[in-house]
């Protein structure tokens, strides 16, 4: 029995002696080509033996990771402010240190060449879209850069057009049946109008613009919780405006499978929230206990549902969640948190945020939009009637500079392709509301804003 069990220790001895020698550590070095400073952020996917694996480098532009020797490594490395590189590392069997480093240079991004494209400088804003008889009150971007534009005559419940623009002139109109108030996209990117007692789905066929009516219960019930969804998985919300907390989740739609994203939940309001039953009549606490009592919810909830939610001390919770390429991203304001998560909703990373403080100081909009083509996104802040945008770095999850528009109480303010776009109307003039750009100072590449298929993201 002795001599088996020595026998066994020294197969398992000689077989993690061997697995030891296979085994090598890459490291890349990451350098800018003109000053020749190492880049922190970059993300790079490496892909071997099957697997994809992604690491960001680090302070002095480092990115390492372990594997073995006579791997081939498919690595594709990005940054905001770099052109990307793609390398195959070949790792020799015979390669005999413990570690194997690379060094690229990456190009900074300073200008974007257009073909017969003028391109403005940073700030200065061009009128998209004017009318003398229209007024603009807001509009959306489609994919092909054309945009759908909600105007009205004189006044908004007296009548709407949709209008489909190309940037030049106006290709195709459509009346709304209804008093119209705004435009918002489903999950899928589509365009709806909103309106006082239905929702319309917008549609764009070639040169024609139509609609398809919706319950706007419906669609606030079933469509508008819905962040997001790819080829095999859909990500929504448990929102309720009349609520200081939700979850999201992840809902795998092969095998019908729900799993839970984050929790949110706004503590203070929470407490308030719960606590507004102690103070009302006993007349409402006998209602509270009976609802309670049909529905299963508590009858605190109940009270603070119906009662505090309309008082001046309620505000209603806000976390939004992006995607960006292969990731999502969930700001809990309430516990000072950025998190990023995989396409399977598993937890890579958090970073601290603090944006949201001193907001009477700092004009916060408790507002991020996100730039439908490079997945950018940016934080609102209001100073003056001014509006500054602040990208949000989500590695580090600071803010290191704000842009202001140039215009003075900007409306309906998006982001696209590294423009800033918004509705203006000049300060103390009786002129229509006209459709504004400014060009960022930024130049991000395009990003995968829609997720894809899978866990999976390839870049070119």
């Amino acid at each position: 029995m002795m001599k088996f069990l020595t026998l066994l220790v020294g197969l398992i001895l000689m077989s993690s002696f061997a697995q030891a020698q296979d085994s090598v550590v890459v490291v890349i070095e990451l350098t800018d080509s003109k000053t020749d400073e190492p880049i922190n952020n970059a993300q790079g996917t490496f892909a071997f033996n099957g697997d994809n694996l992604l690491k960001a480098s680090q302070s002095k532009g480092i990115i390492t990771f372990p594997t073995t020797k006579g791997t081939t490594v498919e690595a594709n490395i990005t940054h905001p402010l770099y052109d990307g590189i793609s390398r195959t590392l070949r790792i020799s069997k015979k390669y005999s240190d413990d570690s194997i480093f690379f060094s690229y240079e990456m190009n900074f991004i300073r200008v974007q060449e257009l073909d017969d494209i003028v391109v403005p400088a940073p700030g200065i804003p061009t009128v998209v879209y004017k009318s003398k008889r229209l007024h603009v009150q807001d509009f959306e971007i489609l994919e092909d850069g054309r945009l759908v534009l909600l105007t009205y005559p004189k006044r908004l419940k007296k009548g709407s057009e949709l209008l489909l623009y190309d940037g030049s002139r106006v290709i195709n109109t459509f009346s709304v049946p209804g008093v119209a108030t705004d435009l918002v996209r489903d999950y899928r990117g589509n365009p709806h109008v909103v309106c006082k007692e239905n929702v319309f789905g917008i549609h764009v066929n070639k040169n024609k613009i139509s609609i398809s009516n919706l319950d706007k219960d419906y669609f606030t019930r079933y469509i508008a919780p819905i962040v997001d969804t790819n080829t095999t998985k859909m990500y929504f919300s448990t929102f309720n405006p009349d609520y200081p907390a939700f979850e999201y989740f992840t809902y795998d739609q092969l095998d019908s499978a729900y799993s839970r994203i984050v929790g949110i939940e706004d503590e203070l309001m929470m407490e308030l929230y719960r606590a507004e039953y102690k103070w009302v009549d006993v007349r409402t606490k006998l209602w509270a206990k009976n609802r309670e009592i049909q529905t299963g919810i508590d009858a605190e909830i109940w009270v603070g549902a119906n009662y505090f939610t309309q008082s001046i001390y309620y505000k209603e919770v806000y976390a939004p969640l992006f995607h960006r390429n292969d990731s999502l991203f969930v700001f809990d304001y309430y516990k000072d948190k950025l998190y990023t998560y995989n396409a399977n909703g598993e937890k890579l990373d958090s970073v601290a945020v603090y944006h949201h403080y001193q907001p009477k100081r700092t004009g916060w909009k408790k507002h991020l939009i996100q730039d439908q083509t490079t997945g950018e996104i940016y934080a609102l802040f209001d100073r003056a009637g001014y509006t500054y945008l602040g990208w949000i770095d989500t590695k580090t999850g600071q803010i290191t500079q704000q842009v202001r528009l140039d215009k003075r109480y900007a409306e309906h303010v998006k982001v696209d392709g590294n423009y800033v776009f918004y509705v203006y109307r000049e300060f103390e003039s009786i002129d229509k509301k006209h459709l504004w750009k400014e060009r960022l100072p930024y130049d991000f590449g395009a990003g995968m804003v829609s997720l894809p298929n899978g866990d999976e993201v390839s870049e070119e």
